[in-house]
């Protein structure tokens, strides 16, 4: 069982230089109350917003972020085994990242009903889907 509170104002005194957030009309919080092995955990989430303090349209956009956040994770995650990587050193993890949500992308983007995982199957495969892939 989970519980989420959601919190949001546009009494945005308490926060420094907010003329420098172009279009910044909200602050809001989050807080998850749930219980993991017998154990109850509280988190809490600020948000930054552009809208006017509204708990139901906060509470939606909320959801709606952390839905395409974790589709996107999962995709990442099991198509290139993202997890996995052991790549740490430098600038190559950031660099990687960027790599795979280039390629993702380009997968999305192609337009055969394939599964991204077949697509990038594929495209290793096989020199005329990659350039199509690659070049539309």
């Amino acid at each position: 069982m989970e519980t989420r509170r959601y919190w949001i104002t546009e009494e945005l005194c308490t926060l420094p230089k907010t003329e420098l957030w172009k279009g910044l009309r909200s602050i809001g919080m989050v807080e998850r109350e749930y219980w993991q092995n017998d154990k109850q955990v509280i988190e809490q989430r600020y948000f930054i917003n552009s809208f006017k303090a509204d708990a139901n349209i906060f509470a939606t956009a909320v959801r709606g972020h952390w839905g395409i956040e974790n589709r996107l994770h999962w995709c990442l995650d099991v198509t290139f085994r993202e997890d996995e990587s052991r790549i740490r050193k430098g600038n190559a993890p950031a660099n990687m990242t960027t790599l795979r949500h280039i390629c993702l992308n380009l997968f999305q983007k192609q337009g055969e009903k394939l599964s991204v995982n077949k697509k990038r199957q594929r495209s290793a495969w096989n020199d005329d889907f990659r350039a199509k892939v690659l070049f539309g």
